[in-house]
């Protein structure tokens, strides 16, 4: 915590009334030390996570949480990179728990990147150790567009592999495969030539009811892996889809349009 006084040239032993004090955070450091003394089973590291999963189009809204189960008063954001680093008050959605919203949007390439959140308490000004990082990729930022296919064909049997091939005529050297709905990061594999197309194989070994979802690709830089082309597709019949077939329970269908 800082504060800055002033004083007069010809008065050097009278000081102004301090400022109002400065709070400053290091992103990417380690000066954010951890408060001593949890309770056993309980963590002072702080949780960061997005209920829109990590891949958010450009133009969305985006909601990033900080979340606890130790009672924080506030929580900072810290995004990689960047000096700005907002505070929210902590609020209490159960008992045990603390949480704070930071809305971020309408989403454009500014919000791409890695973030991290920190817990603290009013009364004092250190702050939790980090939580782990979230990486937030914006899709729509470049204009191609994948495809999205599926080899061997739409049905296959529980146990069975299933690989969906990505595919671009663009230059970009990274395909990334998103599951809907999924909290963990997307799939990515480097692109390899072939046919005159770059592509990526993804492969599902073997087919559970894990699998069960909708998928899209993307494709994007190795200079700048938060920033993504369109989907593969944005039209819901079109979409890469793992379900169980209605009529042989341990068979699944991929359905993809034609």
């Amino acid at each position: 915590m800082f504060r800055c006084h002033g004083f007069y040239r010809d008065t050097p032993q009278v000081w102004s009334a301090p400022s109002d004090p400065l709070e400053l955070l290091f992103p990417g450091e380690e000066p954010l030390q951890p408060r001593a003394g949890f309770p056993p089973g309980v963590s002072g590291k702080p949780s960061l996570l997005t209920p829109q999963g990590p891949v958010v189009a450009s133009g969305q809204s985006l909601t990033l949480q900080c979340r606890s189960d130790v009672g924080y008063d506030r929580f900072a954001l810290s995004q990689e990179g960047r000096q700005a680093l907002p505070q929210h008050p902590g609020r209490q959605p159960q008992a045990g728990l603390s949480q704070a919203d930071f809305p971020l949007g309408p989403v454009t390439n500014t919000h791409a990147g890695r973030y991290r959140c920190y817990g603290g308490h009013n009364l004092s000004s250190e702050w939790s150790a980090p939580s782990d990082p979230l990486d937030i990729l914006v899709a729509g930022w470049f204009p191609d567009t994948p495809s999205l296919s599926v080899q061997p064909g739409p049905v296959v049997a529980s146990g069975e592999n299933v690989t969906l091939l990505c595919q671009s005529g663009s230059t970009k050297e990274t395909f990334l495969l998103s599951k809907e709905g999924a909290a963990r990061p997307p799939l990515r594999l480097r692109s390899k030539y072939r046919g005159g197309h770059l592509q990526a194989k993804f492969s599902m070994s073997p087919v559970t009811s894990a699998h069960n979802g909708t998928y899209r690709c993307y494709s994007s830089l190795s200079s700048n892996p938060y920033l993504l082309s369109h989907a593969s597709d944005t039209e819901p019949r079109r979409r890469a889809r793992v379900s169980p077939t209605p009529h042989s329970h341990p068979h699944f269908t991929i359905l993809m349009s034609r």
